[in-house]
């Protein structure tokens, strides 16, 4: 059994890294956040110490190995995309493992530094990259693998996932803290994207707004056409009269990916291989966030060549500025 702290308890996804110590036999000692909405946690670890601020979490932290011998082998972290690179460092220092999720973090330079942490404290840092452990998505890379090495597949993906105005007030809403639309709710395509077609040849942004992005990326084995959005106006109507609000689709030579289920285990899965060594490390998350730090800062030529069809679609105000109405992204802070 091993022992486990959590960073960011009170977010969206803290409840499935609670499933996944808990479905992998391991503890969680001690977790923070400073948002204290974590009734969650007693239906995973009711007996888990809680803290709201830091300084009394690392504190715990430092009580519980001098004066147990209780050592936290692994430090797991869902807090805002900004600052995970900070998390990352603080587990390290602590003596743990740490366990990411994604974006590990938001710029290339940044996995450098890290590096130079994972040396210095002979710890290793691991990334969450669920879908690589997703059963379709390990078919479909064996059936690129033993396909012809010379082919170039025509792939069209598709995000939709409906928010409403709160995003734009929380920190997702902030390019400088989550990345924007194409990092935070698009790495893990990319990352997915990276890991069945090779490496990046060439990456064009068409359109980059506060509700949506969209561009065309070529890798070794695959042309890419994809958009992205959290506006619900982009959604099919057929999704729309069902009542939902996120739609989600990869063609690959116009034919249908499936893989709309088998989520809900996934990070266990992730977990399960971490703690068999297999994980996936800082390295591994390279090429994606290269990807999404190349489209924030691309220029945007337009809806033009090898473009999204929803590329075409109306652009839309920013509902917290109707001056900013249509407004084009080509830089963030």
């Amino acid at each position: 059994m091993k022992n486990f702290a959590l960073i960011g308890a009170a977010g969206y996804i803290a409840p499935r890294h609670m499933k996944a110590i808990k479905d992998t036999g391991n503890t969680l000692m001690a977790a923070y956040d400073k948002f204290d909405s974590v009734g969650i946690i007693d239906s995973y670890f009711p007996n888990a110490d809680f803290f709201v601020e830091s300084e009394r979490f690392d504190r715990h932290l430092e009580k519980l190995k001098y004066e147990q011998d209780i050592n936290m082998d692994y430090i797991s972290i869902c807090t805002p995309n900004y600052l995970h690179d900070s998390h990352i460092r603080m587990a390290l220092r602590r003596g743990s493992d740490a366990i990411c999720e994604k974006p590990l973090v938001l710029n290339p330079w940044n996995i450098d530094a890290l590096s130079n942490v994972e040396k210095d404290t002979g710890k290793k840092i691991w990334n969450i990259l669920q879908l690589r452990v997703h059963p379709s998505i390990i078919a479909l890379k064996k059936k690129i693998e033993n396909g012809p090495k010379d082919k170039i597949y025509d792939v069209d993906l598709t995000y939709l996932t409906s928010r409403g105005n709160w995003y734009y007030t929380s920190w997702k809403g902030d390019m400088s803290k989550s990345g924007g639309i194409a990092t935070n709710i698009g790495v893990h395509f990319y990352d997915m994207l990276s890991w069945v077609f090779g490496d990046v040849k060439r990456n064009e942004v068409h359109v980059h707004t506060h509700d949506r992005a969209a561009g065309y990326l070529e890798f070794n084995q695959a042309r890419v056409r994809w958009f992205l959005s959290i506006n619900e106006d982009v959604l099919p109507q057929e999704i729309k009269e069902k009542g939902q609000r996120t739609f989600r689709s990869i063609t690959i030579e116009g034919e249908e990916l499936e893989f709309s289920g088998g989520f809900t285990d996934l990070h266990t899965t992730s977990y399960t291989e971490i703690m068999n060594g297999n994980g996936y490390g800082i390295e591994d998350a390279r090429q994606a966030i290269e990807i999404v730090h190349d489209i924030r800062h691309a220029g945007i030529v337009g809806v033009r060549g090898e473009y999204h069809p929803l590329a075409k679609e109306s652009l839309t105000d920013h509902p917290f500025d109707k001056k900013k109405s249509k407004l084009i992204i080509s830089h963030a802070s």
